[in-house]
């Protein structure tokens, strides 16, 4: 690898990830435009292009998509808005602490939502 590039997600996920997002990590191993880096608090973050579309975050998978796409599973009991911590929820970002949502799914439509397609 050459020097100041970002290292791309493995198509092993590291041990350290929470079990449930290295299922989410494994699922993009093959996306050579996605990166698994650090942010927040969290050590699990996907991006495309350098930009974050989802990450484990205090026990939660959390997920970039569109303020309507949120209000709406929000509503719906799925999640709830992203605090990062300090008291400002983020309105692009949904955060689901439930393991039986459909993480890798959500994610996919992240990384739609933030890569696009190119």
């Amino acid at each position: 690898m050459k020097a100041g590039r970002k290292k791309k997600a493995a198509a092993k996920a590291p041990t350290e990830l929470d079990p449930g997002f290295a299922t989410v990590v494994k699922a993009f191993a093959r996306d050579k435009r996605v990166g698994l880096g650090k942010m927040f608090s969290s050590k699990s973050v996907l991006n495309v292009d350098g930009k974050i579309f989802a990450m484990f975050v205090k026990g939660s998978f959390v997920a970039k998509l569109p303020k309507d796409r949120v209000d709406e599973m929000v509503a719906a009991g799925v999640g709830r808005p992203f605090d990062p911590g300090h008291g400002r929820l983020m309105k692009e970002w949904i955060s689901i602490g439930d393991r039986g949502a459909p993480w890798i799914a959500l994610a996919r439509e992240a990384r739609a939502y933030v890569g696009g397609s190119r």
